[in-house]
């Protein structure tokens, strides 16, 4: 009877030390506990990572957000009236003045293309109802002024260099009007027309390349 009872006393004991240690374990981090997936609910939580939607998407503080403005179709239309009748009026000035055959060869393709794209720019314009202008400003007519007081090799490297920086402009300002722009005459135009431009800045970068390499090879003589 004493033996039993002993044996009783011992067997409980035992149950109550590995209790502590059973609940400890079911409450300790990453532990089988009630409900699975690691941890109960007294256990420490890790904190999630922060998803670009909850920082106002992927510029969060201290990034640059500055996108360019974008041009409004009336704008661009205006802008292309005003560069469009800059380049047929450079490129008369470069037919006379220019020494360069390649020069002169490219200015009268300025002024065929550009003299189309203008017939097409008001035909566009006006079907959108959108008033562009039919005479330079003084802004744009002092580019063609600067421009008819030089002469010879002068000219021709001032003028390569005017219609690289004009086209590269004009072709970043027409793709992006031909992507973004509303108005479907105005955004039609732009897109007819990105290719002829694409055309032009090719020409005029072999164009400047050329005028590099006579100035290098006039200079090492």
């Amino acid at each position: 009877m004493k033996r039993t009872l002993l044996c009783s006393l011992v067997f409980t004991g035992t149950i109550f030390f590995l209790q502590p240690a059973n609940l400890a374990f079911a409450q300790a981090p990453g532990g089988a506990g009630p409900g699975g997936g690691g941890g109960g609910a007294q256990g420490p939580t890790s904190t999630p990572p922060t998803l670009p939607s909850q920082t106002g998407g992927m510029n969060g503080p201290g990034q640059n957000t500055s996108q360019p403005e974008k041009m409004s179709d009336n704008k661009f239309a205006k802008e292309a009236a005003l560069g469009g009748m800059t380049e047929v009026e450079l490129g008369k000035v470069a037919v006379q003045k220019s020494t360069n055959p390649d020069v002169k060869q490219f200015a009268q393709k300025m002024i065929d293309d550009h003299t189309k794209a203008n017939d097409q720019l008001k035909e566009a314009a006006g079907k959108a109802n959108i008033q562009i202008p039919d005479s330079l400003d003084s802004k744009h007519q002092s580019r063609i002024d600067k421009l008819s007081k030089l002469s010879g090799e002068a000219f021709d490297k001032a003028y390569v260099k005017d219609q690289l920086k004009d086209h590269e402009t004009d072709v970043k300002e027409f793709q992006a009007e031909s992507q973004n722009g509303t108005n479907p005459e105005v955004k039609t135009f732009a897109s007819n027309t990105l290719p002829t431009l694409q055309q032009h800045l090719d020409m005029v970068k072999n164009l400047n390349k050329s005028e590099k390499s006579m100035a290098k090879n006039t200079k090492g003589q």
